[in-house]
């Protein structure tokens, strides 16, 4: 949460946000690659996608969410 403050007005911001903690690709992946496009850093695709390890997620979490919701089979998946 941020406070704002002047000497007229008082907001307050809520930030929703929650960082990605793990990264998992369910069967049924066709390799087409929109994940590597949108994300690189997480994920490299040979014959099918792959989540690539040791990878500080939460610092890709906007990244790994459009992958998630760009993947044509939904089977990009992770946890916050």
């Amino acid at each position: 949460m941020l406070l704002v403050t002047s000497s007229i007005n008082i907001v307050l911001i809520k930030f929703d946000y929650m960082a990605v903690e793990k990264v998992w690709i369910e069967e049924g992946c066709i390799a087409c690659g929109v994940c590597e496009d949108t994300c690189p850093e997480v994920f490299k695709v040979n014959d099918v996608a792959n989540v690539i390890e040791g990878v500080n997620y939460s610092s890709y979490t906007e990244g790994i969410k459009e992958a998630a919701d760009s993947c044509p089979v939904e089977v990009i998946k992770y946890s916050e």
